[in-house]
């Protein structure tokens, strides 16, 4: 297969994956259900809309400032301005295609503020492994908080305690294997899959090195915690979904962190993960999907509008690049 081609298939499959998942979803409800699924949506308190859409715009502005706690050390302090628009327009191309918007955002750190490309897609891939440390703890603290309600879960599912300690006990076994084997083999694979965590390492622990790292930390609380409150407040526009208490809502959260992260911007996916997940609880599917469908809805029209404006306007308040 060309390299041509699998750049192209990178493109169009997520794509695809996220088209098929919206006709999914929407023929696998009936005509009723889809018109109160739209009715919902139409009827959706505005200010909440809002207020969840005014805390994610908060949490960019908090990543915009905690990136340039990483690039201090390099020696670089880009504008905060310049951050900011930059990351907005990096989430913007995600949408498109997936992980471009990490490429974007050294490329234009690069051209705007003079940082080397690979020394801003250094600390991009610091903040990452950051993030999903902090995402990693969220999931623990959902499982620990709604411990009884999913083992109940898996029991009606067939899958008891006792089926699920295994195949956790056979994921860590065939963990330790792998990691047996790439410290022992020479191969090329093993030599660059070996490399590749050893730097994740390092830019974790580069963390507690910089100056500011307390500071560091403080945004990266913040940023998590608007993005659980930006998804919590959505919780006042369904009726059904307003009695539900934050342990139960932050288990929909990290199913609809997952499917953001497996489809370009969650298309399709991530309705049916928090519908999914909601149902846990006793939510219906047209309440937990109006859940969903309006918390992609306002987050993505956000991207789209702030991310569009921020290629406009990034060139022109750095003309003299």
């Amino acid at each position: 297969m060309s390299t041509r081609l699998k750049k192209i298939l990178k493109i169009v499959l997520p794509i695809a994956l996220g088209v098929f998942l919206v006709w999914y979803s929407y023929y696998n409800t009936s005509a009723e259900e889809r018109l109160q699924i739209i009715k919902y949506i139409k009827e959706a308190d505005l200010f909440w809309v809002g207020l969840s859409i005014f805390i994610g715009i908060l949490s960019h502005i908090s990543r915009a400032v905690r990136w340039n706690y990483l690039l201090e050390p390099l020696g670089y302090s880009p504008k905060v301005s310049n951050n900011i628009l930059i990351i907005l327009m990096a989430y913007f191309a995600n949408l498109g295609i997936p992980r471009s918007g990490e490429v974007l955002r050294a490329t234009a750190l690069a051209t705007y503020e003079d940082v080397p490309f690979e020394k801003g897609f250094g600390t991009i891939v610091t903040e990452r492994v950051v993030d999903l440390i902090v995402l990693l703890l969220i999931i623990l603290i959902a499982l620990f908080s709604q411990t009884e309600v999913i083992l109940n879960f898996l029991n009606e599912k067939g899958l008891g305690l006792t089926n699920t300690l295994i195949f956790l006990g056979v994921g860590f076994i065939g963990l330790l294997f792998i990691l047996v084997f790439l410290k022992r083999s020479s191969s090329r694979l093993a030599i660059r899959i070996r490399d590749f965590i050893k730097g994740l390492l390092d830019g974790i622990l580069s963390i507690f090195k910089m100056k500011y790292k307390w500071a560091f930390l403080l945004h990266t609380i913040f940023i998590w915690s608007a993005y659980v409150l930006m998804f919590w407040v959505i919780k006042f526009t369904v009726p059904e979904t307003i009695s539900l208490s934050f342990g139960q809502l932050l288990v929909a959260f990290v199913a609809g962190a997952f499917a953001m992260s497996t489809t370009n911007g969650g298309i399709g996916l991530y309705p049916i993960a928090v519908s999914k997940s909601l149902a846990i609880f006793g939510v219906s599917a047209v309440a937990g999907n109006s859940f969903g469908w309006i918390m992609w809805i306002s987050q993505t029209l956000m991207v789209v509008l702030f991310g569009a404006i921020s290629f406009l306007i990034l060139p022109l308040l750095n003309r003299n690049k």
